[in-house]
């Protein structure tokens, strides 16, 4: 059966799938994890709406508040904190499900011991400097906690299985001797992160990270949902010191940041945008009706639908370009950005909004759009030959 059909089994066996990436990617922490992180971005959205029309004076947080971006960005800390909270409950009610643990006790105790790793609250603070303060690195703090917790509950279930309401208490224990030592552990994570930082906000690293989200992709491992429990976390930490910068009139310590991947992914993984634009002019029945179909879904950089469908896995046509293209991309993106030509991104735009939008929002930079076109330019002239030998192979099948 040809690799191009529609009706074609798994392409690759279990054997021929890295086994330690396939399991970590299936594991039960990571795809709580992953389940979590959805409902903490919703929360990032919902908390900055709520300071900015809610919040009494909430345009009027920012230094200059006849400047409405200002505010914006001023707003965007504290919903990073609020975000964090809330990751922290949905992490411990995925676990909980996900790993067979008392729903309630583990849900107290996470965030018990969340509130014991954060920053001492300081009488007269008021809450949105508070959350603030969380903010940064909240997030990383928030899946640590929820990890830990969760991982002596079930090493205590295993134990004791008799007693299985004792492992909550018991993995609250070293967040009170932490506390009563008196030791910041949200500072010990902030510290963590500077070395982390310097390694993460690189060209390498950027490369790195494309080449392995694809690369996963084509031997039939979802790559965003795999890197996103371990990458995720820390990109997000940066982009929120970059809105943290912009908000105080600072240079942007940043160019590595979470919605730097706009510019690299239109269309979702693998720049796939122009994937789809061609196969919906394609003469091919089965790749035009894939390509009308998967538009406007690529629109908003949901690509599944058009990778499954090709399909993407062990496809020999399209496999290079999958992984060549965002590198390239990617290497554009970061030689501008370096360049001077187009500011760094200063704001967190989820992937879901449509390009050329995203990108302005996220760097309030109007060369942004034209970096994007070129680079939705440059991925369509690599494309293109792609599809036309796809095509003649589609076409020697029938």
């Amino acid at each position: 059966m040809s690799l191009s059909s529609g009706a074609s089994k798994p392409l690759f066996a279990a054997s021929k799938i890295p086994r330690a990436l396939a399991a970590f990617a299936a594991s039960p922490a990571m795809r709580a994890l992953n389940s979590a992180l959805p409902i903490g971005f919703g929360a990032l959205v919902a908390a900055l709406l709520a300071i900015l029309f809610v919040e009494p004076g909430g345009w009027r947080i920012a230094p200059h508040p006849t400047f409405p971006l200002a505010a914006i960005a001023a707003a965007m800390l504290p919903a990073f904190g609020a975000m964090s909270c809330v990751t922290a409950v949905a992490l411990a009610v995925q676990l909980a499900r996900r790993l067979s643990l008392p729903l309630f006790p583990q849900i107290a105790v996470t965030l018990l011991a969340f509130a014991l790793a954060l920053p001492p609250l300081q009488g007269g603070v008021a809450p949105l400097d508070y959350l603030r303060s969380v903010g940064a690195s909240g997030l990383l703090v928030a899946i640590l906690v929820g990890m830990i917790c969760a991982f002596v509950a079930v090493l205590t279930a295993r134990r004791f299985p008799a007693a299985p309401y004792l492992g909550a208490p018991l993995a609250l224990l070293p967040f009170i001797a932490l506390h009563a030592a008196g030791i910041d552990a949200s500072a010990l994570v902030k510290a963590a992160l500077a070395p982390l930082a310097h390694l993460g906000d690189s060209y390498p690293a950027l490369l790195a990270i494309v080449f392995v989200e694809t690369a996963l992709w084509c031997v039939g491992i979802h790559g965003p949902a795999l890197l996103a429990g371990v990458v995720t976390p820390v990109y997000l930490s940066l982009q929120a010191e970059n809105t943290h910068a912009f908000a105080a009139h600072q240079p942007l310590p940043h160019i590595v940041v979470v919605s730097l991947f706009l510019f690299v992914f239109p269309g979702g993984a693998g720049a796939t945008l122009p994937l789809a634009a061609l196969l919906a002019r394609s003469k091919i029945p089965r790749l035009h009706r894939i390509g009308r179909a998967t538009l406007p879904f690529a629109l908003i950089n949901a690509n599944e639908p058009l990778l499954f469908t090709l399909p993407i896995v062990a496809n020999p046509f399209l496999a290079l370009p999958f992984i060549g293209i965002p590198m390239l991309l990617a290497s554009i993106t970061y030689a501008a950005i370096t360049a001077g030509w187009v500011a760094r991104a200063a704001f967190y735009v989820p992937s879901s909004i449509p390009a050329p939008l995203s990108v302005y929002l996220a760097t309030l930079d109007w060369r942004a759009p034209i970096l994007l076109l070129v680079n939705l330019l440059v991925a369509t002239l690599l494309w293109l030959p792609a599809v036309r030998a796809y095509e003649r192979h589609e076409v020697g099948l029938t």
